[in-house]
């Protein structure tokens, strides 16, 4: 028999964690700008042919990625095996105002070919599980902001384009492994990259809703000054926690 919780030396985590609307719905957390940092005064003028949503109304990233991936994946065959209902899109406050760094990465909630428990050095280790109005998520797909919308048009295509195709072809939780030096980014990540910005232009040029991605084409300080704030998911990362076994 196997202990529902696992005990850490600090706390104790629970194995799965989740989210139910209207009683307890994902959190949604304002952007903030990075210490030692400011909102510039000019070029805050979103050009009025982007809709981005209400005016004077916060703008929530994460319902807008989720809109724009569920497009994505029914245009771009590479992408079609992913199933946007089981993607928990979330971000993550960037801690200085440096444009290099994080931008985005996906943690996968399952372990090698979809299991859910395994076994390393005699322990038995799961990863914590989380679900969403009773769906079971597979993939925490996170943003850093606001790093990410600082970024130039092209550049954060290729990036959600980045994190999307980690995504394994059976959708099982794990993530795509790639021939080469490096499984996740085969044997070079700028050859990767160039075929993430193929695929993006492909799927730019396929008929996909230029109102879909229109607030790609601004950065942060547009979107804060047209909308009042930025905000979006914020969630923990998931937690590998040992199993307790009994003899």
């Amino acid at each position: 028999m196997t202990a529902l919780i696992a005990r850490t030396r600090k706390q104790v985590l629970a194995p799965l964690l989740c989210w139910q609307h209207p009683i307890q719905p994902l959190p949604l957390h304002t952007v903030r700008i990075p210490p030692r940092s400011s909102l510039r005064k000019f070029g805050l003028e979103a050009p009025p042919w982007l809709n981005t949503g209400d005016v004077g109304q916060p703008f929530d990233f994460c319902h807008h990625v989720r809109r724009l991936c569920e497009d994505i994946t029914q245009r771009c065959e590479e992408l079609s095996h992913i199933d946007v209902r089981k993607l928990l899109i979330g971000i993550t406050q960037a801690r200085s105002g440096v444009r290099h760094g994080l931008q985005a990465r996906v943690t996968p909630l399952r372990f090698r070919h979809g299991l859910t428990t395994r076994r390393r050095d005699g322990v038995l280790y799961q990863v914590q599980r989380y679900f969403v109005d009773g769906r079971e998520m597979l993939y925490l797909v996170t943003f850093c902001l606001p790093r990410f919308l600082d970024q130039s048009f092209d550049d954060k295509f290729i990036t959600l384009f980045h994190e999307l195709y980690h995504i394994s072809p059976a959708f099982e939780g794990d993530l795509r492994r790639l021939d080469g030096r490096c499984m996740l980014h085969s044997r070079s990540q700028r050859a990767y990259d160039a075929q993430m910005a193929r695929l993006a232009r492909g799927y730019l040029t396929s008929g996909a809703d230029p109102t879909l991605h229109a607030f790609l084409r601004l950065d942060f300080a547009q979107l804060a000054h047209r909308h009042g704030s930025v905000v979006g998911v914020t969630v923990p990362r998931p937690r590998l926690l040992p199993i307790l076994e009994e003899d």
